[in-house]
């Protein structure tokens, strides 16, 4: 199968992008850094367009450059932070919604590998085969982190797991 001409590639652009930003947004906490690097992913798509489409997957090719990226620059970043501690800069778009925002506060507390499982499996609907896939992790590495990572959300968003309705635990039917 022959890749994606030009129009197709806009096209993939246009519907792939918004989607993309969203997902990296949860992962990286900053919408201008998940802007960057889909941009700069998808230049690097632009490059391979003729060969694109031979992956049956762009989106997820596309997806994958954009995580690598932005933990890249996440660990080059985390050494300035380390040195400049300071308030962030006011924001000047609209942001997320509260819950939005608590959501990805809370998976900024994950340890990287456990905050980009529980991204693509929950938040870009991929499977536990596809992220295994994605990240290079065996599937049962990657249901670990998973377990792992929905526990700590847990706990980061003050949800109780263990709350059971209160005829289901302890008490006896006569």
């Amino acid at each position: 199968m022959e890749g994606m001409d030009e129009d197709e590639f806009d096209a993939f652009y246009a519907a792939a992008f918004p989607r993309l930003t969203g997902q990296l947004f949860a992962f990286t906490g900053d919408l201008g850094e998940a802007q960057d690097v889909v941009q700069e992913a998808f230049v690097r798509a632009w490059d391979r367009r003729h060969r694109l489409m031979a992956d049956e997957a762009p989106e997820a090719w596309v997806r994958t450059v954009a995580m690598r990226l932005a933990v890249s620059r996440w660990r080059r970043a985390k050494r300035w932070l380390e040195l400049v501690r300071h308030s962030p800069p006011p924001e000047t778009t609209p942001g997320p919604g509260p819950d939005r925002t608590a959501l990805v506060a809370a998976l900024r507390q994950l340890p990287e590998s456990q905050r980009m499982a529980v991204v693509l499996h929950h938040l870009c609907d991929l499977s536990v085969e596809q992220v295994a896939s994605e990240t290079g992790a065996p599937v049962g590495t990657v249901k670990a982190r998973l377990s792992r990572g929905r526990a700590a959300l847990a706990r980061h968003l003050a949800v109780d797991e263990a709350e059971e309705p209160a005829w289901e635990g302890g008490g006896r039917v006569r």
